[in-house]
């Protein structure tokens, strides 16, 4: 075969692979029905294009999912939360939206779990998906996830909660999938590597190889940062040259300009939110190669070397093959027991 007409079946393929796509997004459509309102606004192609792509393109299965979504969304109503009902936990810069972007054009959340001030789980799950929902209101066009910072430095053992990381990632993964790119776990300490292990396995596969373990004394690791982001605007607690730091004052007049955007972002005139087309994953802006470092590369234990590391990676991929089949358990959200998380205009409307 000619190299012309193998260029030529690589289209085809692609082409057909494009409507197949499209179908399935047809029929989410069908099983949903008529919507309305912000319901109709947040299914827009490529949001179903997203719980598709986190349910492996099985129809039945992401329709499923958006369903819950939808229900959680109209009785939680995240778009609704505004800096006033927030504020008290965001006193500390434990979770803040960078000013900049990475290199891929993603909004940046920065976390700092060792400035955690209160002992709310509800109101730290509360906190998290306004600051979700404002870094989905600030994607660029043509972008539709984001990056997670997450910075270890004052970490300690009082800060770990398995409840928590469980509210977390049912939120996250039940109502924001495919939304987060990359999430950098820097400096994490050696008493966080157990907690990891028993706390990965509430992660879908797919979210727990989107996490990347950076150390500042790992030239190797550091590698991930830099290709990332542009370090004269990384800030200088992750090896950049940016001398800024959080400030409250500044961040809430910030927030508080983003709260007025949101209503008309989410208003049923808005049609353009609903309206944008479904792109492949190959024709949306490429992201920088080092977001497809393999998780195992720089996940804790391989700090130090291990004949055990080909079992875990064993064991690893076992269970990852046993969650290809499982349903993510976030039930709707009610006011005594609050599910937890996972990520334009490209589709903003939803993870």
């Amino acid at each position: 075969m000619s190299s012309a007409s193998g260029v030529t079946n690589g289209h085809g393929k692609e082409a057909a692979l494009y409507e197949e796509q499209k179908s399935k997004i047809g029929k989410v459509k069908t099983e949903l029905g008529q919507l309305s309102g912000k319901s109709a606004l947040y299914c827009s192609d490529a949001s179903i294009a997203r719980y598709l792509i986190a349910r492996n393109w099985d129809v039945r299965k992401a329709t499923k999912m958006l369903k819950k979504t939808l229900k959680w969304r109209l009785e939680y109503k995240p778009d609704e939360i505004r800096w006033d009902d927030i504020s008290d936990e965001a006193v500390t810069g434990k979770i803040y939206r960078a000013d900049y972007f990475d290199k891929s054009g993603r909004s940046i959340l920065v976390m700092r779990p060792g400035c955690q001030n209160t002992k709310d789980a509800k109101g730290q799950v509360k906190y998290l998906v306004y600051c979700m929902e404002n870094a989905i209101l600030n994607l660029p066009h043509g972008q539709d996830q984001m990056v997670w910072l997450i910075d270890f430095a004052g970490f300690n053992l009082g800060n770990l909660s398995i409840n928590v990381t469980k509210l977390t990632a049912d939120v996250l993964q039940g109502h924001y999938p495919e939304r987060l790119g990359v999430a950098i776990l820097y400096n994490a300490p050696k008493f966080f590597e157990p907690f990891w292990k028993m706390a990965s396995p509430i992660l879908e596969r797919k979210t727990r190889n989107k996490v990347k373990f950076v150390y500042s004394d790992r030239p190797d690791t550091m590698k991930i940062i830099e290709d990332l982001f542009n370090m004269d605007e990384l800030e200088c607690a992750f090896g950049g040259k940016n001398p800024a730091t959080f400030n409250i004052n500044d961040y809430a007049v910030r927030m508080r300009e983003d709260d007025k955007k949101m209503p008309s972002f989410w208003s049923p005139e808005n049609s353009a939110l609903a309206s944008e087309p479904y792109l492949m994953s190959n024709q949306k802006p490429q992201e920088s190669s080092s977001s497809g470092v393999k998780a195992e590369e720089t996940e804790p234990e391989k700090r130090e070397e291990t004949d055990t590391a080909p079992e875990k990676r064993a064991e690893s991929d076992t269970e990852s093959e046993k969650e290809e089949e499982t349903q993510t358990e976030s039930s709707t959200v009610e006011q005594k027991s609050l599910p937890g998380e996972d990520t334009a205009p490209a589709d903003k409307s939803g993870l």
